[in-house]
């Protein structure tokens, strides 16, 4: 499995090195029910999608949202998550909803929904792309930017670790995050949505996602 560890809390990196988070779980879980071990590929998160559509990995894992760009080049599974993308901003800045990015730089992380709908609606040259979620947000603390788009989970532990920094109350974007693999390859399509609609009926995907992300 290739995937980004840097998107909390869907993958992320322990303190001793290891690899954590509600996607390591879930593909742990399918890979047992498979009858095979997991190997996860940290990677960026470009070419970690990347390294599926070629092969390189059977799957990717790494909140990957599915839109019709990417159903082009690959396979995706059945939904097992659903994503919000969200504007993180300065306690004191002006911008207050989506109506007041235009005209700011928005800051997102290379290759995700946020970049590419940010792009969409406000141009290139209202967007700085960096590797990461992490990163933008430095950039932000440092003024480089005016805003983060970026998903929703992630962007709660980045504004806990971050004092300064605040949610806005409103939605950019709600999407579906699902399992990605080769294009064509039906075999491993239809073994993976078989161990994950067993996982789901027996509560143990809600159960993994339930351990990282507390409701409110």
């Amino acid at each position: 499995m290739s995937t980004n560890a840097a998107f909390p809390p869907y993958e992320m990196t322990t303190d001793n090195g290891d690899l954590e988070g509600i996607d390591i779980e879930v593909a742990d879980a399918i890979a047992k029910k498979l009858g095979l071990e997991l190997q996860v590929d940290d990677m960026d998160f470009d070419a970690a999608l990347l390294a599926a559509q070629q092969g390189k990995s059977d799957i990717v894992m790494a909140g990957v949202s599915v839109t019709e760009e990417r159903q082009k080049v690959m396979e995706f599974s059945n939904t097992y998550a659903t994503g919000v993308q969200v504007i993180i901003v300065k306690e004191d800045s002006e911008i207050k909803s989506v109506d007041d990015l235009e005209g700011h730089m928005i800051g997102t992380q290379r290759g995700t929904t946020g970049n590419i709908y940010c792009a969409d609606d406000y141009g290139e040259d209202s967007i700085t792309t960096y590797d990461n979620g992490l990163t933008a947000v430095q950039a932000l603390n440092n003024g480089q930017v005016d805003c983060v788009v970026i998903d929703q989970e992630p962007a709660k532990a980045f504004v806990a670790a971050n004092t300064g920094l605040k949610i806005l109350d409103t939605e950019y974007v709600s999407e579906d995050y699902a399992i990605g693999m080769a294009k064509g390859n039906t075999a491993l399509l239809n073994a993976v949505n078989g161990a994950l609609e067993e996982l789901q009926a027996d509560g143990t995907v809600q159960a993994i996602i339930d351990k990282y992300i507390t409701a409110e």
